[in-house]
């Protein structure tokens, strides 16, 4: 690159492509210079120009074809990733796709050789493990207050009936592809490097399509937390998004707001076993009772007036990339992460064949 404005040419100019990436993109001009975009829709293209001031093509081929380009964001429909990010790499092009990358371990696979025969970056757009509660969280756990981590829950549920192209499985649909690869991202980082013990149930509940809208994800490894994860589109009584059981206390909340308690194990009544009968003070049958001491902390979001969480971990994500590309700095999302990820979906597919079948 010629310097430090990373120059970028964006495939798609939809709810990811323009909403997402294009709007968040500018607002960072000492970083990044929205060349080109690419779009079948003339309407689209044409408002491109006026938006960002860049040119427009009906196909991403003849974008990388005119422009000189640092980085290809790739947000075609999700179906397309794969094909075209492979095709990107083999031509020379750094590439941050959007999720999910692929479908499958293998087609990551094959995407990480490429880019390492052409030495080009292969970056997924992961922004969640920039959540501002996420990191909150995950600072929380590392303190040890909460003891040994027994089981993390990860909800993202509601009540929704969808009808549009991301409810195809030929289009790489469904709740598990669409919603999945962000608190599974999450969910990851907490059961180390290697491939969990995985049991899903999946349904199709208020769905038009043909793809899953419910999905229940239970994760182990050993000596990690048990990951109880839901994604469903027919809870009307949605449950915290996170939830934590520790030996020494546990912590509730969402993106807006976290809240845990814990008690001292130095502080708390010395006690031991007993297969002896327990009374109370009267001298009546009682079950084990004790008074701990409870401390009470909180978090809540405080960002800027107008920057939203999303947009605050969309800015923090494309702020490690330009420092990867800029400067040499290490991917905090890499490839071989979301490889793991597709592992784990690829296995919720397989023990579910009245949906997914061979």
């Amino acid at each position: 690159m010629s310097g430090r404005v990373v120059k970028v040419g964006i495939i798609g100019q939809g709810r990811s492509g323009r909403n997402i990436h294009g709007n968040n993109l500018i607002k960072w001009p000492e970083l990044f210079k929205i060349t080109a975009v690419a779009d079948g829709l003339e309407d689209r293209r044409e408002r491109a120009k006026k938006e960002y001031g860049c040119n427009a093509y009906a196909t991403w081929n003849e974008m990388v074809e005119q422009e000189e380009l640092d980085l290809v964001v790739n947000a075609s429909p999700s179906h397309l990733h794969f094909s075209s990010t492979l095709e990107l790499l083999n031509r020379g092009f750094n590439v941050l796709c959007e999720k999910p990358l692929a479908k499958t371990p293998e087609e990551v696979d094959r995407l990480i050789e490429a880019s390492a025969q052409s030495g080009k970056m292969l970056a997924v757009f992961q922004q969640s493990r920039f959540m501002p509660a996420y990191v909150q969280l995950r600072k929380v756990i590392d303190s040890g207050v909460l003891g040994r981590i027994v089981q993390v829950d990860f909800a993202n549920n509601g009540f929704a009936r969808r009808w549009d192209w991301q409810t195809l499985q030929s289009n790489n649909g469904g709740n598990l592809l669409n919603t999945g690869p962000h608190p599974v991202d999450q969910a990851l980082q907490l059961l180390g490097p290697d491939m969990p013990q995985v049991l899903c149930v999946m349904d199709r509940a208020n769905t038009f399509g043909d793809a899953e809208d419910y999905v229940k994800l239970i994760m182990r490894a050993p000596g990690r937390p048990v990951i109880d994860l839901e994604i469903s589109s027919c809870c009307s009584y949605s449950r915290p998004q996170f939830n934590i059981q520790g030996t020494n206390g546990g912590l509730t909340g969402n993106t807006n707001k976290l809240e845990w308690k814990y008690f001292k194990p130095e502080e708390a009544p010395a006690q031991q076993l007993t297969q002896e009968p327990l009374f109370d003070q009267n001298g009546n049958p009682a079950y084990c009772k004790e008074t701990l001491t409870w401390y009470n902390d909180n978090w809540e979001l405080s960002l800027p007036a107008g920057v939203s969480s999303f947009d605050f971990m969309t800015g923090e994500f494309y702020r490690m990339l330009h420092r990867s590309m800029v400067d040499g700095a290490a991917l905090e999302v890499t490839p071989q992460q979301v490889r793991l990820q597709m592992a784990v979906m690829e296995e919720c597919r397989r023990q579910n064949p009245h949906i997914y079948s061979a």
